[in-house]
């Protein structure tokens, strides 16, 4: 399972990007079940995160923010036992969820699992892997991956031993590859930085897409292993985001409707399937969810589901080509209350075709529905919600959201 850090779902170059090289992402996407019309469940790495290890969506694992609400005026708020006590909550709520490394690991698929990179709830134990880098003690600075965020950034091998070493006693393995790449700090190589820089008018894009490929590269990497140790036919590999990126063209940092927001910007991904001799190579234009890849890759490993389980399995090519909206919350970045996830709100989404509609929580006064057709307006600048065409499908729509959750 590859999952990029803060990458906007443009791009790639199969995504259709004209400056930015991604060529082992684009091989791999065409060798994959490939939805372009991909979503996560909400535009900030935490729950987004939790959401794919658990299928569930943030208001059902609790989990809808990176960190608690304490008092950042302490300094550094991260080390202060109310951040711990806060950290200790949110471990308890992945305990308390289906998690994907625990499901595959019983008996009897006895699946041993690897976490590296991105890891906000406590150590690899504690989301059900059996091995991995990430230790979480807030008191160590242990906030969202520490020794885990190594991986791709300083090499593979920690993977590239897990494999062998499992394989090696005919053992099943999961690896979640999941690298603060090309998440900031954006400090390429210099090679790739010189690439881009004449290719872009602004450095920090230039820093930005340079980090883009270096990602890419490592993925290459990992993808070319599975080909040397024979794995690659009787290896599931599973792509996405955890959420988007749009770069700041005059300064560091990321542009408003993408990280955070409830715009496709931070929202969107392209999801890839890939099983060769089992999955074949397409790219409909079907919606596909974060909270489907439990589901699906369960099915695919003969794994019982869990019922708590909203999503659907994308390898089955009717139920997939049926589905017709995808759903999705955003909140605080940090949460108000870890046992009321309402409070914390900000908006709830849905797409449904081509048409997309954002609802603003009571809690925002000054927000109102915003409704895009995103056949036309891709950038979802022209809000239709307030014109009378469109009432009868605001209205359907938001019936659509409140079925699905209604805090």
């Amino acid at each position: 399972m590859i999952i990029s850090d803060d990458q906007g779902w443009g791009d790639y170059g199969f995504m259709g990007h004209k400056t930015v090289a991604t060529p082992h992402l684009d091989k791999l996407a065409a060798q994959s079940l490939c939805f372009k019309n991909g979503y996560v469940t909400a535009s900030l790495c935490c729950p987004s995160l939790a959401s794919m290890i658990t299928g569930r969506y943030p208001h059902q694992h609790g989990i809808t923010g990176n960190d608690p609400s304490v008092d950042r005026t302490d300094t550094p708020h991260t080390r202060t036992p109310a951040f711990a006590a806060g950290r200790e909550s949110m471990k308890q709520l992945i305990h308390a969820s289906p998690a994907l490394p625990r499901v595959l690991g019983a008996p009897p698929l006895g699946y041993r699992s690897l976490q590296t990179g991105k890891w906000w709830l406590g150590s690899w134990a504690d989301g059900g892997f059996t091995e991995g880098m990430t230790m979480g003690d807030p008191a160590k600075g242990g906030r969202h991956g520490d020794a885990g965020l190594n991986i791709g950034r300083r090499g593979l091998e920690p993977i590239f031993d897990f494999v062998r070493r499992t394989t090696a006693g005919a053992k099943p393995f999961f690896v979640w590859y999941a690298p603060m790449m090309p998440h900031q700090p954006h400090d390429p190589p210099e090679a790739l930085l010189a690439k881009y820089l004449p290719l872009t008018s602004s450095p920090h894009e230039a820093r930005y897409l340079a980090m883009v490929e270096w990602f890419d590269q490592t993925c290459g990497q990992l993808l070319d292993f599975l080909d040397r140790e024979k794995l690659a036919d009787n290896t599931l590999v599973v792509y996405l985001c955890d959420n988007g990126w749009i770069q700041k063209p005059d300064a560091q940092g990321f542009a408003p409707k993408s990280k955070q927001s409830p715009y496709d910007g931070g929202l969107r991904t392209p999801i890839l399937l890939r099983w060769p001799g089992k999955i074949t190579p397409s790219m409909p234009s079907s919606l596909a969810s974060s909270v489907d890849l439990m589901p699906t890759i369960l099915k695919a490993c003969g794994a019982p589901v869990p019922a708590e389980c909203p999503g659907i399995d994308l390898l089955n090519p009717a139920v997939a080509a049926a589905r017709g909206e995808v759903f999705g919350a955003c909140f605080d970045h940090d949460m108000v209350d870890l046992s009321e996830p309402a409070r914390s709100l900000k908006w709830r989404w849905c797409r449904a075709g081509d048409w997309k509609l954002i609802l603003p929580a009571s809690r925002l006064p000054d927000a109102r529905p915003e409704l895009y057709d995103l056949a036309t307006d891709p950038g979802e600048f022209h809000n239709l919600a307030g014109t009378e065409s469109e009432t009868t499908r605001l209205a359907n729509l938001t019936r659509l959201i409140d079925a699905w959750w209604k805090p």
